[in-house]
């Protein structure tokens, strides 16, 4: 135990939040949800463009159906939860807030349906295309939030000469628990998913980074890793320690140059969930259709992690946990330092939903301010990409975006932790978030 504690890693920069909040749900046995009345299913559920909606008002779908299809290589499939009549097709808030097009089912209680795919039982020794095939069509995307598809991360080119896998099980955002459940809950299922993209992806170097104050699922994937030729790294309790470029520089020792990603250094990261889907969806021969859910926070009765259907309604999520004990001041879908809060309660659980957070007003309002700057640097220091937060807010709230990205302000990766340094508790992500979207427009 000892030993853990003294060998653990870390990175340049990041904070330590005083209330992680992960002690509300972490101990919590893992709940599978009963079968809904309806679930609203977003129609768009990646990064990249929006798949092509295959289903009409007034149409009967099976459990598993394809209900949206990929379009294009930077897409995702989509299938139903469970069977039953489609009532409306409508707008309605996504997990970032945006409208999507989302399929409201009204379940038929049957929860038929027959999986489109068959099990790869032999995946140690299929073939690399057809696992990669397989984690297309199931409609697999990062669950840690980002929900690229993981076909894409898959699928680097040739001469990025990739020789390192990296799984990202450090949860290092207060409140979540999700990840650490699964841990603890599945772990050869973990396993199993990381080897297999490590045999799609041809590498043989395979870890899993977690957080020393999970170690009870450390211990749980270590009693299995040999089998899987897995690694686990243990890594020191920091905020952002799960981000992509500080796992491959703790883990790897590599730095991701300005403008660059992963496989520009040869490794690909994954979630720990995504690993599992990956299992899933090859042995099992299912689809994405579910996931872990941390659903927490000071104004939740039972705080816990939950096994939701895709399409889940956020307040049905809630009211499994036991609803509220007092009345909310914000709802955030993710954690609170990267989620998004939201303005409606008719969100739904997508692939990307790996938590629904209830603060309280105090709480809500701890950290929002229209303070100026205090030249303090605090923010400079707890920025983990090494860029200065201050002067990139600085620049936005003038209108000089140009100089913004003069001052990388696009190697952001909207921790939130220069926001959480601030003690004039400046919106700094927020200025920064709108600046990169600006400047997307322009290019």
């Amino acid at each position: 135990m000892n030993n853990i504690y003294r060998l653990a890693k870390t990175f340049y920069g990041g904070i330590h939040p005083d209330k992680g909040g992960k002690e509300l749900s972490c101990n919590a046995q893992l709940i599978t949800a009963p079968l809904l009345n309806v679930y609203k299913i977003p129609l768009a559920q990646n990064a990249g463009k929006a798949p092509t909606i295959l289903i009409n008002k007034g149409d009967h779908v099976s459990k598993y159906q394809l209900i949206a299809q990929a379009d294009g290589f930077v897409s995702s499939n989509i299938h139903a939860p469970t069977s039953g009549t489609i009532i409306d097709i409508k707008l309605m808030p996504s997990s970032i807030g945006t409208p999507v097009m989302t399929a409201i089912l009204e379940a038929d209680k049957l929860d038929e349906g027959k999986s489109p795919f068959e099990k790869i039982e032999n995946w140690q020794t299929a073939d690399a295309k057809e696992l990669l095939t397989r984690v297309g069509d199931a409609g697999i995307v990062g669950m840690g939030g980002a929900s690229f598809p993981a076909r894409v991360k898959l699928s680097p080119p040739a001469e990025k000469n990739i020789d390192t896998l990296i799984l990202n099980g450090a949860e290092c955002e207060p409140y979540l628990t999700a990840d650490h459940r699964l841990m603890l809950d599945y772990p050869e299922k973990v396993l199993a998913g990381a080897a297999i993209s490590a045999r799609i992806l041809g590498v043989n170097n395979i870890y899993i980074g977690i957080e020393i104050n999970k170690i009870d699922a450390i211990k749980s994937l270590e009693e299995h890793a040999s089998k899987y030729n897995v690694k686990i790294v243990p890594l020191k309790v920091s905020y952002p320690q799960g981000s992509e470029k500080q796992l491959i520089e703790v883990i790897n020792n590599r730095q991701i140059p300005s403008g660059c990603l992963p496989m520009d250094v040869q490794c690909v990261v994954q979630n720990v969930g995504t690993a599992a889907a990956i299992a899933d969806a090859v042995i099992e021969g299912v689809p994405s259709i579910e996931r872990i859910v941390t659903v927490t926070g000071s104004c939740v009765v039972k705080p816990g992690n939950f096994k939701l259907r895709i399409g889940t309604p956020v307040l049905k999520a809630i009211e499994l946990a036991g609803g509220v004990k007092s009345e909310p001041g914000k709802l955030i879908l993710g954690g609170p330092m990267m989620g998004f809060a939201q303005k409606t309660l008719e969100a739904n659980v997508s692939k990307n939903t790996s938590g629904i957070l209830l603060l309280s007003t105090k709480e809500a309002l701890a950290y929002e301010s229209d303070n100026s700057c205090i030249r303090c640097g605090k923010c400079v220091k707890a920025c983990p990409i090494r860029i200065q937060p201050c002067l990139l807010a600085t620049a936005i709230e003038s209108g000089r975006t140009d100089l913004a990205q003069l001052n990388h302000v696009m190697d952001c990766i909207e921790c939130g932790a220069c926001a959480y340094a601030c003690p004039a508790h400046r919106p700094l992500v927020q200025h920064i978030r709108r600046a990169k979207a600006q400047l997307r427009r322009q290019k």
